[in-house]
């Protein structure tokens, strides 16, 4: 059964006794109507448990052992953390606190982001129970594994929003019933909802979640849509295999002129006694012919069908074929532009890494907080707490001698335009700021602003100070008239 029609992702309804509903007159067009759920009317848009089940256990097994499925992983974990990752607050304590946590010979992050990371491509879900010290607030992270979470339970009135996990029965028969962190007081909840908060009573666990929906939706791994295909690649390869080993193999034919059976078995005998040896001479008479005889197995264009199963799933993936070792008609020009759907992908799934890392931070820095001060802070009181900063270098190396010239340009532009009145220094520096954003220079257009505003008017203040007229300078001729 191959995994797709397992996964039961081909649009059948295996319902067994589903109900079949009829016009009130008239008759279906189709017989097996009955046998497809109606687009519109399908709310269940997550994976069934049994097929999420099967998601966990395949998408793993893939990337143990498909060469594309690996590297359909890998790619984006070594574009995403090859040159590690940063944090900072401006608050000194806090990012002591920070270090704290980061270093901790339990949480490892250093060594365990790269594994969380690619996980959470796999199984397209993480699970973090946190353990908190109610004394000093320090945080260490534990790890739930997806395939013993039996639900996760949605708010009620918000169905986008995850309130607590419950997993499956332990090696100690007991399930566990977790509350989803957020950085924030209960009061945001609604009565109902905070009620049923208080039923996960087991701790507090992080969920986080991609290539998921909205509405109850739970994530699922990235080979999920890819699994058959992959599958069917490997099949495909080793068949290829197989036939290039049976290339490979011959046979003799021998032909007896004018012999009868008895005669034909009696030869047969002799030659299975002593065949013909590699590279050996074979000597009979005009009575005998032998023929090397090779197999015939035109299996078609088998370059084209490899590349047909193989672009079909990195174009699913939205990787370009030139990065899965096929160089066939690119250059460096058409390569940076197949190059940049992949390259905003794995942009997209680094800005939501950067908001699972500041959410953990910041919980990090809450409990901290809460354990020393007593009281839960504010985003307006204790701002700190909740602005720590997490970045990445960048995936590529940038052409730095485009942006170079042309801020250049723009900086000649936009001298011209405030010269002539056509132009605010503060837009010409917010034109600036753009172009240095591309280098990786982040500029504060408003503080920018304020510096240049204060030397220019520090630099008219001198210079009138300078060309002030306090009358003729008389000392010299006082001097010529005493002598």
């Amino acid at each position: 059964m191959g995994i797709l029609s397992f996964f039961g992702l081909s649009g059948k309804n295996n319902n067994v006794g589903a109900e079949k509903l009829v016009e009130a007159s008239g008759t279906n067009v189709d017989p097996d109507d009955g046998d497809y759920k109606r687009l519109t009317g399908d709310t269940g848009r997550s994976l069934n448990p049994a097929t999420r089940a099967r998601m966990q256990k395949v998408s793993p097994f893939l990337w143990q052992s498909n060469l594309i499925a690996n590297r359909l992983i890998e790619l984006p974990v070594a574009y995403l953390l090859a040159e590690g990752v940063n944090y900072s607050n401006d608050d000194e304590q806090i990012k002591d606190w920070l270090d704290d946590f980061w270093l901790h010979p339990i949480n490892n992050m250093a060594i365990k982001l790269e594994k969380k990371v690619r996980e959470l491509g796999i199984f397209g879900e993480q699970f973090y129970p946190a353990f908190v010290n109610p004394l000093t607030g320090n945080v260490q992270l534990s790890y739930l594994d997806p395939a013993n979470v039996d639900e996760v339970i949605f708010d009620p009135r918000n169905p986008e929003q995850p309130v607590g996990v419950k997993t499956k029965r332990m090696n100690n028969d007991r399930a566990y019933m977790y509350k989803v962190i957020i950085n924030g007081d209960e009061s945001v909840f609604t009565k109902q909802t905070q009620k049923l908060r208080e039923g996960f009573a087991d701790g507090d666990i992080f969920y986080f979640s991609i290539n998921a929906f909205s509405s109850l939706g739970r994530g699922h791994g990235d080979l999920t849509a890819q699994a058959d295909f992959l599958d069917l690649y490997d099949d495909f390869i080793f068949g290829e295999g197989e036939r290039a080993s049976a290339l490979r193999s011959f046979l003799w034919d021998v032909s007896l002129e004018g012999a009868d059976e008895p005669a034909v078995t009696k030869r047969a005998n002799e030659i299975s006694k002593n065949p013909p040896q590699a590279n050996s001479c074979n000597v009979h008479n005009d009575k005998e012919k032998w023929t090397a005889v090779t197999p015939q197995l035109n299996a078609g264009d088998t370059e084209g069908l490899s590349k047909l199963f193989k672009n079909h799933m990195l174009a699913g993936a939205t990787f370009s074929p030139s990065w899965f070792a096929d160089g066939t008609d690119v250059n460096k020009a058409n390569g940076e532009a197949m190059a940049e759907p992949t390259l905003k992908i794995l942009a997209m799934r680094q800005r939501y890494i950067i908001y699972m890392l500041q959410e953990i931070l910041t919980f990090v820095a809450r409990m901290k907080f809460i354990a020393k001060h007593s009281y839960e802070p504010t985003r307006k009181d204790d701002p700190d707490v909740f602005n720590t900063k997490v970045t990445f270098p960048e995936m590529t190396a940038k052409d730095i001698s485009r942006y170079a010239s042309a801020i250049q340009q723009v900086v000649v532009a936009c001298n011209l335009a405030i010269t002539e009145g056509l132009m605010s220094k503060k837009i010409a520096i917010e034109l600036v700021a753009k172009i240095a954003d591309r280098l990786g220079v982040e500029i504060d257009v408003a503080a920018e602003f304020e510096t240049l505003d204060k030397v220019s008017k520090d630099k008219t203040k001198a210079n009138s100070k300078s060309e002030t007229f306090t009358g003729p300078d008389t000392q010299d001729d006082d001097l010529d008239e005493k002598e």
